[in-house]
Protein backbone atom coordinates (compact mmCIF):
# COMPACT_ATOMS: atom_id res chain seq x y z
CA UNK A 1 0.00 0.00 0.00
CA UNK A 2 1.16 3.74 -0.12
CA UNK A 3 1.16 5.78 3.08
CA UNK A 4 3.35 8.81 4.38
CA UNK A 5 6.52 7.15 5.80
CA UNK A 6 8.54 9.05 7.97
CA UNK A 7 11.94 9.54 6.14
CA UNK A 8 14.39 11.57 8.30
CA UNK A 9 16.16 12.66 4.65
CA UNK A 10 13.30 14.27 3.26
CA UNK A 11 12.77 17.97 3.10
CA UNK A 12 9.46 17.27 5.22
CA UNK A 13 10.38 14.26 7.61
CA UNK A 14 8.14 12.71 5.46
CA UNK A 15 7.97 10.90 1.66
CA UNK A 16 5.09 9.13 0.19
CA UNK A 17 5.99 5.72 -1.00
CA UNK A 18 5.40 1.77 -0.51
CA UNK A 19 5.00 -0.27 2.64
CA UNK A 20 3.64 -3.42 3.74
CA UNK A 21 -0.39 -3.64 4.62
CA UNK A 22 -1.48 -3.81 8.36
CA UNK A 23 -2.30 -7.68 9.59
CA UNK A 24 -5.56 -6.81 11.64
CA UNK A 25 -5.65 -8.87 14.97
CA UNK A 26 -9.19 -10.52 15.27
CA UNK A 27 -10.66 -7.16 16.80
CA UNK A 28 -9.38 -5.21 14.70
CA UNK A 29 -11.17 -3.75 11.58
CA UNK A 30 -9.02 -3.04 7.74
CA UNK A 31 -10.36 0.73 6.85
CA UNK A 32 -9.69 1.93 3.28
CA UNK A 33 -8.78 5.10 4.47
CA UNK A 34 -9.49 8.18 2.35
CA UNK A 35 -8.86 11.13 4.63
CA UNK A 36 -6.82 12.12 7.39
CA UNK A 37 -6.49 15.32 9.58
CA UNK A 38 -3.15 16.84 11.28
CA UNK A 39 -2.44 17.27 14.77
CA UNK A 40 0.25 19.59 15.88
CA UNK A 41 1.61 16.77 18.03
CA UNK A 42 2.21 13.73 16.02
CA UNK A 43 3.04 16.12 13.20
CA UNK A 44 6.05 18.16 15.47
CA UNK A 45 7.34 14.93 17.08
CA UNK A 46 7.41 12.89 13.74
CA UNK A 47 10.90 13.03 13.31
CA UNK A 48 11.29 11.51 16.48
CA UNK A 49 10.12 8.08 15.17
CA UNK A 50 12.16 5.40 13.50
CA UNK A 51 12.46 5.55 9.38
CA UNK A 52 9.96 3.30 7.75
CA UNK A 53 6.76 4.05 10.47
CA UNK A 54 3.88 4.98 9.31
CA UNK A 55 2.20 7.89 11.69
CA UNK A 56 -1.53 9.25 11.79
CA UNK A 57 -3.98 9.66 14.86
CA UNK A 58 -6.96 10.97 12.55
CA UNK A 59 -8.50 9.10 9.71
CA UNK A 60 -12.24 8.70 7.99
CA UNK A 61 -12.73 5.80 5.49
CA UNK A 62 -14.55 2.44 4.53
CA UNK A 63 -14.41 -0.61 6.06
CA UNK A 64 -12.62 -3.08 3.87
CA UNK A 65 -12.76 -5.92 6.01
CA UNK A 66 -14.66 -6.55 9.40
CA UNK A 67 -12.92 -7.78 12.25
CA UNK A 68 -12.54 -11.30 12.64
CA UNK A 69 -14.21 -11.88 16.43
CA UNK A 70 -17.76 -10.50 15.16
CA UNK A 71 -17.30 -6.54 16.69
CA UNK A 72 -17.39 -3.25 14.62
CA UNK A 73 -19.37 -2.16 11.23
CA UNK A 74 -19.48 -4.82 8.50
CA UNK A 75 -17.38 -4.06 5.12
CA UNK A 76 -19.10 -1.50 3.13
CA UNK A 77 -19.46 0.59 6.26
CA UNK A 78 -18.44 4.74 6.15
CA UNK A 79 -16.19 5.34 9.56
CA UNK A 80 -13.96 7.68 11.12
CA UNK A 81 -11.47 6.08 13.38
CA UNK A 82 -8.57 6.82 16.07
CA UNK A 83 -5.38 5.43 16.47
CA UNK A 84 -1.97 5.76 17.72
CA UNK A 85 -0.17 5.39 14.41
CA UNK A 86 -1.51 4.05 10.80
CA UNK A 87 -3.68 7.15 9.78
CA UNK A 88 -1.32 8.25 7.12
CA UNK A 89 -1.63 5.42 4.77
CA UNK A 90 -4.17 3.61 2.61
CA UNK A 91 -5.16 0.65 4.73
CA UNK A 92 -5.18 0.77 8.17
CA UNK A 93 -6.30 -1.69 10.86
CA UNK A 94 -8.26 -0.20 14.05
CA UNK A 95 -9.56 -1.63 17.23
CA UNK A 96 -13.11 -1.36 17.18
CA UNK A 97 -13.69 0.65 19.91
CA UNK A 98 -11.90 3.52 18.46
CA UNK A 99 -13.69 3.79 15.19
CA UNK A 100 -17.39 5.45 15.11
CA UNK A 101 -19.99 5.34 11.93
CA UNK A 102 -20.47 7.78 9.51
CA UNK A 103 -23.69 8.97 7.99
CA UNK A 104 -22.97 7.35 3.56
CA UNK A 105 -23.30 10.90 2.65
CA UNK A 106 -20.77 12.69 4.71
CA UNK A 107 -17.58 13.80 3.66
CA UNK A 108 -14.39 11.88 4.62
CA UNK A 109 -12.73 14.95 4.77
CA UNK A 110 -14.43 17.02 7.74
CA UNK A 111 -15.43 13.73 9.53
CA UNK A 112 -11.29 13.01 10.15
CA UNK A 113 -11.11 16.28 11.72
CA UNK A 114 -12.98 14.71 14.84
CA UNK A 115 -11.18 12.25 16.50
CA UNK A 116 -8.49 14.02 18.33
CA UNK A 117 -9.70 17.51 18.29
CA UNK A 118 -13.70 16.67 18.67
CA UNK A 119 -13.56 13.52 20.86
CA UNK A 120 -10.95 15.24 23.22
CA UNK A 121 -13.35 18.19 23.82
CA UNK A 122 -16.62 16.15 24.22
CA UNK A 123 -14.37 14.11 26.92
CA UNK A 124 -13.40 16.99 28.34
CA UNK A 125 -16.29 18.48 28.91
CA UNK A 126 -17.89 15.09 30.46
CA UNK A 127 -15.11 15.37 33.43
CA UNK A 128 -16.51 19.17 33.59
CA UNK A 129 -20.07 18.15 34.13
CA UNK A 130 -23.48 19.89 33.97
CA UNK A 131 -22.82 22.33 31.18
CA UNK A 132 -26.20 23.60 30.98
CA UNK A 133 -26.74 27.17 32.34
CA UNK A 134 -23.38 27.45 33.29
CA UNK A 135 -19.97 29.47 32.47
CA UNK A 136 -17.24 27.56 31.07
CA UNK A 137 -14.00 28.82 30.16
CA UNK A 138 -11.90 27.46 27.32
CA UNK A 139 -8.08 28.40 27.04
CA UNK A 140 -6.17 28.28 23.76
CA UNK A 141 -9.86 28.31 21.60
CA UNK A 142 -8.44 28.53 18.30
CA UNK A 143 -7.09 25.28 17.80
CA UNK A 144 -8.70 22.20 16.58
CA UNK A 145 -9.51 20.62 20.69
CA UNK A 146 -10.41 24.43 21.43
CA UNK A 147 -12.85 25.07 18.18
CA UNK A 148 -14.88 21.71 19.04
CA UNK A 149 -14.96 22.60 22.81
CA UNK A 150 -16.21 26.42 22.04
CA UNK A 151 -19.36 24.77 19.43
CA UNK A 152 -20.22 21.48 22.13
CA UNK A 153 -20.17 23.84 25.07
CA UNK A 154 -22.36 25.84 23.92
CA UNK A 155 -24.48 23.26 22.32
CA UNK A 156 -24.30 22.29 26.29
CA UNK A 157 -26.12 25.06 27.06
CA UNK A 158 -22.77 27.13 28.07
CA UNK A 159 -22.28 30.11 28.39
CA UNK A 160 -18.59 29.76 26.92
CA UNK A 161 -15.47 31.85 27.75
CA UNK A 162 -12.69 31.56 25.08
CA UNK A 163 -8.94 32.70 25.21
CA UNK A 164 -6.81 33.46 22.47
CA UNK A 165 -3.90 35.25 21.87
CA UNK A 166 -4.96 37.89 19.64
CA UNK A 167 -8.98 38.34 20.49
CA UNK A 168 -8.49 40.95 17.03
CA UNK A 169 -8.58 38.66 14.72
CA UNK A 170 -9.63 36.01 16.03
CA UNK A 171 -13.14 36.88 18.23
CA UNK A 172 -15.12 37.45 15.45
CA UNK A 173 -14.86 33.52 14.16
CA UNK A 174 -14.88 32.73 17.75
CA UNK A 175 -17.88 34.21 18.64
CA UNK A 176 -19.55 32.61 15.37
CA UNK A 177 -18.96 29.11 16.97
CA UNK A 178 -20.84 30.25 20.19
CA UNK A 179 -17.85 31.67 21.81
CA UNK A 180 -20.07 34.44 24.21
CA UNK A 181 -16.80 36.41 25.48
CA UNK A 182 -13.54 36.46 23.71
CA UNK A 183 -10.33 37.30 25.95
CA UNK A 184 -7.00 37.08 26.26
CA UNK A 185 -6.20 35.44 29.47
CA UNK A 186 -8.31 34.33 32.12
CA UNK A 187 -6.74 37.30 34.58
CA UNK A 188 -9.29 38.82 32.63
CA UNK A 189 -12.11 37.13 33.97
CA UNK A 190 -13.93 39.03 36.59
CA UNK A 191 -16.51 36.51 37.43
CA UNK A 192 -15.55 32.76 38.58
CA UNK A 193 -16.70 30.31 36.08
CA UNK A 194 -17.50 26.70 36.49
CA UNK A 195 -15.30 24.80 34.48
CA UNK A 196 -12.00 24.92 32.46
CA UNK A 197 -10.96 22.90 29.38
CA UNK A 198 -7.29 23.96 29.18
CA UNK A 199 -5.49 23.74 25.82
CA UNK A 200 -2.53 25.85 26.66
CA UNK A 201 -0.68 24.37 30.04
CA UNK A 202 1.90 26.67 31.99
CA UNK A 203 1.05 30.20 33.59
CA UNK A 204 -2.44 29.95 31.95
CA UNK A 205 -3.58 27.00 33.26
CA UNK A 206 -2.45 28.65 36.99
CA UNK A 207 -4.51 31.54 36.13
CA UNK A 208 -7.53 29.49 34.67
CA UNK A 209 -7.71 27.50 38.11
CA UNK A 210 -7.81 30.89 40.29
CA UNK A 211 -11.08 31.51 38.21
CA UNK A 212 -13.13 28.44 39.02
CA UNK A 213 -15.95 28.02 41.35
CA UNK A 214 -16.57 26.34 44.49
CA UNK A 215 -16.81 22.42 43.24
CA UNK A 216 -15.81 23.26 39.87
CA UNK A 217 -13.29 21.37 37.63
CA UNK A 218 -10.65 22.18 35.24
CA UNK A 219 -9.39 19.91 32.47
CA UNK A 220 -5.98 19.73 31.57
CA UNK A 221 -5.86 18.63 27.54
CA UNK A 222 -2.79 20.71 26.29
CA UNK A 223 0.31 21.72 26.95
CA UNK A 224 1.67 24.41 23.96
CA UNK A 225 3.48 26.32 26.25
CA UNK A 226 6.36 23.79 27.43
CA UNK A 227 6.24 26.27 30.50
CA UNK A 228 5.49 24.73 33.88
CA UNK A 229 2.39 24.96 35.95
CA UNK A 230 3.63 26.70 38.83
CA UNK A 231 1.39 27.23 41.98
CA UNK A 232 1.70 30.15 43.90
CA UNK A 233 1.34 29.58 47.79
CA UNK A 234 -2.21 29.59 49.19
CA UNK A 235 -3.42 28.98 45.53
CA UNK A 236 -4.81 25.85 46.61
CA UNK A 237 -6.39 26.69 49.45
CA UNK A 238 -10.19 26.02 49.66
CA UNK A 239 -10.74 29.69 51.15
CA UNK A 240 -13.05 32.64 50.04
CA UNK A 241 -15.94 29.89 49.31
CA UNK A 242 -14.31 28.36 46.48
CA UNK A 243 -13.44 25.13 48.37
CA UNK A 244 -13.29 21.44 46.52
CA UNK A 245 -12.27 22.37 43.61
CA UNK A 246 -10.53 19.37 40.50
CA UNK A 247 -7.87 19.30 38.13
CA UNK A 248 -8.33 16.17 36.26
CA UNK A 249 -6.33 14.95 33.17
CA UNK A 250 -7.17 12.16 30.76
CA UNK A 251 -5.39 10.44 27.95
CA UNK A 252 -8.39 9.98 24.95
CA UNK A 253 -5.98 6.65 23.68
CA UNK A 254 -6.27 5.04 26.88
CA UNK A 255 -10.01 4.83 26.25
CA UNK A 256 -10.63 2.00 23.81
CA UNK A 257 -14.79 2.95 24.12
CA UNK A 258 -14.89 5.80 21.36
CA UNK A 259 -17.52 4.10 19.13
CA UNK A 260 -20.44 6.13 20.62
CA UNK A 261 -19.05 9.64 20.92
CA UNK A 262 -17.34 9.66 17.60
CA UNK A 263 -20.84 7.84 15.95
CA UNK A 264 -22.39 10.53 18.08
CA UNK A 265 -19.74 13.52 16.52
CA UNK A 266 -20.46 12.23 12.40
CA UNK A 267 -23.81 12.48 13.00
CA UNK A 268 -23.61 16.23 14.40
CA UNK A 269 -20.49 16.83 12.07
CA UNK A 270 -23.37 15.80 8.67
CA UNK A 271 -26.16 17.36 9.77
CA UNK A 272 -24.06 21.09 9.99
CA UNK A 273 -24.85 21.20 13.96
CA UNK A 274 -20.63 21.06 14.06
CA UNK A 275 -18.37 23.15 12.11
CA UNK A 276 -14.95 21.13 11.23
CA UNK A 277 -13.11 24.89 10.72
CA UNK A 278 -11.20 23.65 7.81
CA UNK A 279 -8.00 25.70 7.13
CA UNK A 280 -6.09 23.95 4.64
CA UNK A 281 -7.60 20.80 2.30
CA UNK A 282 -5.42 19.39 -0.23
CA UNK A 283 -3.97 15.56 -1.73
CA UNK A 284 -1.77 13.96 0.17
CA UNK A 285 1.19 14.49 -2.28
CA UNK A 286 1.39 18.00 -0.75
CA UNK A 287 1.79 17.11 2.61
CA UNK A 288 4.89 18.69 2.84
CA UNK A 289 3.25 22.19 2.38
CA UNK A 290 0.22 21.17 4.99
CA UNK A 291 3.22 20.59 7.46
CA UNK A 292 5.16 23.50 6.77
CA UNK A 293 1.82 25.68 6.99
CA UNK A 294 0.87 23.89 10.53
CA UNK A 295 4.17 23.70 11.99
CA UNK A 296 4.42 27.60 11.26
CA UNK A 297 0.87 28.01 13.36
CA UNK A 298 0.24 29.63 9.81
CA UNK A 299 -3.02 27.24 10.28
CA UNK A 300 -6.17 28.69 12.61
CA UNK A 301 -7.92 25.19 12.26
CA UNK A 302 -7.71 21.84 10.50
CA UNK A 303 -5.26 20.90 7.92
CA UNK A 304 -6.63 17.84 5.73
CA UNK A 305 -5.05 15.16 3.77
CA UNK A 306 -7.03 13.60 0.99
CA UNK A 307 -5.49 10.57 0.28
CA UNK A 308 -5.33 8.32 -3.01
Amino acid sequence: MRALIVDSSAPSGLRLGETEDPTPAAHEALVRVTATSLNYGETAHRNEAPDGTVLGWDAAGVIERAAADGSGPAAGTPVVTIGEAGGWAELRAVHTGMLGTAPAEADPGPLSTLPVAGASALRALRRVGDTLGRRILVTGATGGVGRYAVQLARLGGAYVIATTGDPAAHGDGLRALGADAVITTPDEITEPVHGVVDLVGGPQLVQAFDTLAAHGTLVSVGHVTGQPETFPFGALYGNAGRHERSIVTFHLLEHPDLTPDLTWLAERLTTGALDPQIAWRGGWDRAEEAVAALLERRLHGKAVLDIG
